[in-house]
């Protein structure tokens, strides 16, 4: 307490200090400080405190990287960097996939074509001649890997086939599928029409071979036809009513027979689906045709037969089928 009031008593001057970029070094765990900025007045202990109070105080700049009590702070993680650079926005449609969504628009309704308006097969017209000009492949035969696969019929102008569709507007008989399935290494065809009935789905199908012409022209020529076997259906299925000729036709009264008359089929069927499928030749001026590629690209195929009649074919998987 002596030693306190000794240095009470004496007389201090006022003295100014200042400190800038200083460096310091501790032992702690905190990290050096980059720069500290001090002014202030140290006055003794018996000066005037209320004239000290009112000058301005203390200004500290201090501007430290710290490391607290769990350790530095941790970087972004690089590969979350990487997996957010990668992601890309979804791409604006092009004018080509603008155009084939609207042909595989509208083909609704048509039956493949069978049914289709005037104004509708116009329309369809002229979207198949602008997707023809804008063709990404104008040399189909030269990428012929392209061709390759199953290829499911949407459309056409073929009057040949329409009596082939037009029976799958009958009672109790739906036409499942018409597609043409190539193989470019072996260089074949074949082209497939499935029917399902209320007991079986049985298939008709054309075996071929094709010779590159040109560019866009292959030469196809037949060699058998192949009726398949039927396979048999788990149950029959009868609608309530069904529409014939303009004609709704009422189902209900035979409901009732239903149960005896499965039995009965569903053992013939049986029958019938052990046989071998039923092939035949095909010879004569039907043997051989042409077909020309117009378009080609992943999804959607369009080709021209010998009479100018066009066929629109879409790749079985493609997104294009589900629109």
């Amino acid at each position: 307490m002596a030693t306190v009031s000794y240095f009470n008593g004496l007389q201090f001057k006022t003295f100014n200090v200042s400190v800038q970029n200083s460096k310091f070094t501790s032992k702690s765990s905190l990290s050096p400080v980059n720069l500290i900025s001090v002014s202030a007045k140290i006055v003794p202990q018996n000066s005037n405190l209320k004239k000290e109070f009112t000058k301005p105080k203390p200004k500290f700049l201090v501007r430290a990287e710290v490391d607290d009590e769990w350790g530095p702070e941790k970087e972004p993680d690089a590969s979350a960097i990487a997996v957010a650079e990668e992601e890309e926005p979804p791409k604006e449609p092009t004018e080509i996939d603008i155009l084939k969504k609207q042909l595989v628009d509208s083909f609704y309704g048509t039956n493949r074509g069978l049914t289709a308006s005037t104004e509708t097969r116009a329309e369809i017209v002229e979207l198949i001649t602008q997707l023809e000009a804008k063709n990404p492949n104008p040399a189909p035969t030269e990428a012929l890997t392209r061709l390759n696969g199953k290829w499911i019929l949407v459309y056409t102008s073929f009057v040949g086939l329409f009596p082939l569709l037009s029976r799958g507007t009958l009672p109790l008989v739906t036409l499942e599928e018409i597609s043409q399935t190539i193989d470019s290494e072996k260089l074949t065809v074949q082209n497939s029409v499935v029917f399902a009935g209320p007991l079986a789905t049985t298939s008709i199908s054309t075996n071929a071979k094709f010779e590159v012409r040109s560019p866009q022209r292959v030469q196809i020529k037949f060699e058998e036809g192949i009726i398949g076997t039927p396979q048999l259906t788990d149950s029959i299925v009868l609608p309530e009513n069904v529409e014939f000729l303009g004609q709704k036709i009422d189902l209900t009264p035979f409901k009732g027979l239903l149960s005896s008359v499965q039995d009965t089929a569903s053992s013939v069927a049986k029958t019938i689906s052990t046989q071998p499928p039923l092939k035949f030749p095909i010879s004569g001026a039907r043997a051989e045709s042409w077909l020309l590629t117009t378009y080609l690209d992943d999804d959607l195929r369009i080709s021209r037969g010998d009479g100018g009649s066009v066929f629109v074919l879409i790749k079985e998987g493609s997104a294009l089928l589900t629109q």
